[in-house]
């Protein structure tokens, strides 16, 4: 059983958060809580009160991963089990917690030294969540907000650790070739969502990407219409992923890291049996560079025959 219940929320660091707001309001349909001015603002999809700290700094990238526990003996046994092998914990003070909107946190780093905070008691919100254009709702509470993609130094440390100190258990691998590049990830679960967690190197950031999890198919479609028209660079075409069978898109979010937006995912089940994937996707997925080639093509050809 896992030792922590779901993947919380996500801080980033962000140089543009008018572009963020825009972003994450009419591109993804999150909905803007807490405005901080100069300072930041927090994106909400579901019952919790926020998701997404979004807050202002040079960095362009993922500034803390939080997870939460179910409460004060849980918090205190994640910094035993951290402390016993060597890896320094901070408890974050009163205003760390408040600012968090969890009663209490503690600090750390992952193997390849992305930042991570682990939590108990979450603020939740009486009030309906409210899209402006995502119509269905997200799949998210119990299951938190969706999934995240960290850069990893070496795999097989990052399981372990993930596994011993946090509980996650392994969903599968993808390790493939996909147009020129080696593709070796590891996807790990905390609950009923295929993966909370994945990871692998070769990254620029230390987030590859993160994926929000739309209620119904149709909203990808919507999703990624509203973002082509809004000139939103695409980096992964509409596809279908083998493990998790999520049909989703990759772009680029204002910071330069990716995002996802998916729906129709399975979830793991008590006789989920972990295995190794050889393709990135059942179909699609391509970069956005063949559709240009094959446009050119067809331009081509029709320019022959006129």
């Amino acid at each position: 059983m896992s030792a922590v219940k779901q993947l919380g929320y996500l801080v980033f660091e962000v140089s543009d958060l008018a572009a963020w707001e825009d972003f994450g309001t009419q591109i993804l349909g999150l909905q803007a809580v807490d405005n901080r001015g100069d300072a930041g603002f927090s994106l909400r999809m579901d019952g919790y009160h926020q998701r997404f700290f979004v807050e202002r700094g040079p960095a362009d990238d993922l500034a803390a991963i939080g997870w939460e526990v179910e409460g004060p003996a849980e918090l205190d046994a994640m910094v035993k089990r951290l402390e016993d092998a060597d890896h320094a914990v901070t408890r974050g003070s009163p205003d760390d917690a408040a600012a968090r909107n969890v009663a209490a946190l503690i600090r750390f780093a992952d193997p390849a030294g992305n930042p991570v905070e682990v939590f108990y008691g979450p603020k939740m919100s009486d009030a309906p969540f409210v899209s402006n254009v995502v119509r269905s709702g997200f799949v998210a509470d119990e299951q938190g907000f969706g999934h995240v993609v960290v850069v990893s130094k070496n795999d097989a440390e990052h399981e372990a650790f993930y596994a011993t100190m946090f509980g996650l258990e392994l969903s599968d691998y993808i390790r493939c070739e996909y147009f020129g590049h080696k593709i070796d990830v590891t996807f790990m679960h905390a609950n009923a969502r295929h993966h909370s967690l994945a990871f692998g190197g070769g990254q620029l950031k230390r987030i590859h990407h993160f994926m929000v999890q739309a209620q119904d198919m149709d909203e990808v479609g919507r999703c990624y219409d509203r973002f082509l028209f809004s000139g939103g660079m695409v980096h992964q075409t509409l596809g279908r992923h083998p493990n998790d069978k999520m049909f989703s898109f990759y772009g680029y979010t204002p910071s330069g890291f990716h995002f996802e937006f998916g729906a129709g995912a399975i979830e793991i089940d008590q006789g989920w049996q972990s295995t190794t994937h050889d393709k990135v996707s059942e179909w699609g997925h391509h970069p956005p560079q063949l559709l240009t080639k094959a446009y050119r093509r067809a331009n081509e050809a029709r320019a022959e025959k006129s």
